[in-house]
């Protein structure tokens, strides 16, 4: 079945004085009852800059003792891009595939999916642990590590009543760590689940599909907010409404219009840069306004 890419319209259509932007003015609002969050670059930023510590983890992979190509990094960016959001070890399955396409590294020293995973995990975690360190001393605030009014967002949901889940591709014992130093575990009764080894037995679509048949819920009291278009993808193709988050992330705010077009593509209803307009946000989103 070919995936459908929903257009970016050539028109906006913003809350009157805002910046939220309404992609699809028909969703229903005002009932909902759940709502699930992506965690690193929706309401996180301990994790800035993944990207661009997977991107030399993968080139290097593939291109083993030879030189690198703008064929592999393109590959690899390209790749980066529209996986974000899915199991690390996922995108690693996948870098096991292209390493043998590209037919660079002897086949006795191709890595699996976990020591490539590895692999990047141990550089990844050094700027991670060091902010981490520095909120601990006091050095970063929250505001520092959170995308902006991402928590003040998350609070305004939980007062309504909400039941909040994180879903997250980064592995439980982390998300779990990194959302109890951001200060939001507080809010997500639901569950927070991130990746647990066996991809079988959680994705983030898996995770949906389980709220809205263990509870009986329409789509339409479910909304799924995040940066990637793997949540996006989810949260559509299950009748949910999505929230997409196209933030600068080296910023903590403020448009990134690359992510912003990706997510309208991958059929979010509402595009946000970040949660600094958040009560018009959750009014908007309960029929407030």
């Amino acid at each position: 079945m070919t995936e459908k890419i929903y257009p970016v319209p050539g028109t906006q259509s913003f809350i009157p004085g805002t910046e939220i932007e309404i992609v699809n003015p028909d969703l229903a609002r005002g009932s909902f009852k759940y709502a699930l969050f992506d965690f690193d670059g929706t309401v996180s930023l301990m994790r800035e800059g993944w990207q661009r510590i997977m991107l030399p983890v993968m080139v290097d992979s593939i291109r083993g003792e030879t030189p690198s190509t703008p064929e592999i990094v393109a590959a690899c960016e390209e790749y980066i891009e529209e996986s974000t959001g899915i199991q690390t070890v996922l995108q690693m399955e996948h870098l096991v595939e292209m390493v043998r396409e590209f037919g660079f590294v002897p086949e006795d020293q191709i890595l699996d999916a976990k020591g490539y995973k590895q692999v990047y995990n141990d550089r990844l975690m050094v700027p991670v642990n060091e902010r981490i360190a520095k909120v601990d001393s006091g050095e970063l605030s929250l505001d520092d590590v959170t995308v902006r009014g991402s928590r003040e967002f998350v609070k305004n949901v939980f007062d309504r009543d909400l039941t909040i889940y994180i879903a997250s591709g980064t592995d439980q014992d982390d998300v779990r760590n990194e959302t109890a130093k951001c200060q939001i575990d507080q809010w997500c009764k639901g569950g927070i689940f991130g990746a647990i080894g066996n991809v079988e037995e959680y994705s983030k679509d898996r995770v949906i599909k389980g709220l809205l048949a263990d509870f009986g819920l329409h789509g339409s009291e479910l909304f799924v907010v995040g940066d990637g278009p793997v949540e996006i993808k989810n949260a559509k193709s299950n009748g949910a409404v999505s929230i997409g988050v196209a933030s600068d992330e080296v910023a903590g705010f403020g448009w990134n219009m690359h992510k912003r077009d990706r997510l309208i593509r991958s059929g979010a209803d509402i595009m946000v840069a970040d949660f600094g307009e958040y009560e018009k946000l959750a009014a908007y989103l309960f029929g407030e306004i």
